[in-house]
């Protein structure tokens, strides 16, 4: 599109909304939600396709305003704090679902890999996960309690342990990035096959179902969003490798910044993975049906918001914008 095809498009919402931050044409909450989710959508736009243009300075400084204006005073800012979690962050994952594609077929792949390499090598689980580790799941399964590890310290002093290591690894896996797509890709990798071959382990002394209802009931959170944190080491990889229209540094930047947020949005899931791990998984006599009933809860959850709840607002935008348009 034209820089003045799209100025002529969109120029009346953005004075509308221009109007709204001065308080001359007062809108309700929803409308001024949806006026800023489209600058933020027009000003990706102009940015990629008009990088030095000032339309893209105009949208950018619209934006800013937006922020001081509409979250200035405390009451304001907690729904900012709303408004970031129901509004930027899935417009946001719109935009990279290609990039979470990739990460989950890396990770899946190298789930397979691990999986397979357990039937092919007996020591294949030890290389990964380690004798101590091994040595005591199998005590614990001779037992009739092969996820008994989960129960060997204190609920909290694992909830802490866990979580803070769970966070670790992910920042990690985004961080790693700068160094190109190819690090955060192989921690993927990494952790997939030590999913697979710690499964295939379970499967191969025939414990299989057990061990998983058990570990799913917080391996849903843990596993995935790991993956998103995967995904956004890809994104600023590839801010470092392929900048586009952007300057190299503009590119980083953006890459940066968009990871950091996709990454921040783990945190409660981590702590929730943390929780279950510490509080729930350790009570092996749960019934099969309780839980997969946990399991299949946390996996809709984790499905509704990184993947479905942003198409549903991708598609309110583009409602909007028909709406203007007639």
């Amino acid at each position: 599109m034209r820089e003045a095809a799209f100025i002529k498009k969109n120029k009346e919402r953005w004075s509308n909304f221009e109007t709204a931050l001065k308080n001359i044409k007062p809108l309700v909450p929803d409308e001024l939600a949806d006026l800023y989710l489209q600058v933020i959508n027009d000003l990706s736009f102009s940015q990629t396709y008009y990088p030095k243009s000032k339309t893209t300075i105009y949208l950018n400084d619209l934006a800013r305003k937006a922020h001081f204006s509409i979250y200035k005073n405390k009451k304001e800012n907690s729904g900012r704090i709303i408004d970031f979690w129901k509004y930027e962050l899935p417009f946001l994952f719109r935009g990279y679902q290609k990039d979470l594609l990739l990460s989950f077929i890396i990770f899946l792949v190298s789930v397979a890999i691990g999986f397979f390499s357990v039937y092919q090598n007996m020591d294949f689980t030890r290389i990964i996960l380690g004798d101590i580790y091994v040595d005591t799941t199998i005590e614990n399964i001779k037992n009739g309690d092969p996820a008994g590890i989960y129960h060997s310290s204190s609920a909290i002093e694992m909830f802490i342990t866990i979580t803070i290591n769970n966070i670790r690894v992910g920042f990690n896996a985004f961080v790693s990035g700068i160094l190109t797509p190819a690090v955060p890709i192989a921690l993927l990798f990494y952790n997939g096959v030590m999913l697979g071959a710690f499964d295939g382990f379970f499967i191969q002394h025939e414990v299989g179902i057990r061990a998983n209802s058990i570990i799913w009931i917080h391996g849903v959170f843990e596993i995935f969003v790991i993956v998103v944190c995967g995904s956004a080491g890809i994104i600023l990889g590839k801010s470092v490798l392929f900048p586009k229209t952007f300057s190299r540094l503009q590119s980083i930047k953006k890459g940066f910044y968009d990871g950091m947020k996709i990454c921040f949005s783990t945190l409660p899931f981590f702590i929730c993975a943390g929780f279950l791990e510490s509080f729930v998984s350790r009570y092996s006599t749960m019934s099969l049906a309780v839980a997969f009933s946990i399991i299949i809860v946390s996996l809709c959850i984790i499905v509704f918001y990184y993947i479905i709840y942003p198409r549903q607002i991708e598609k309110k935008i583009n409602q909007y914008d028909s709406k203007k348009e007639i």
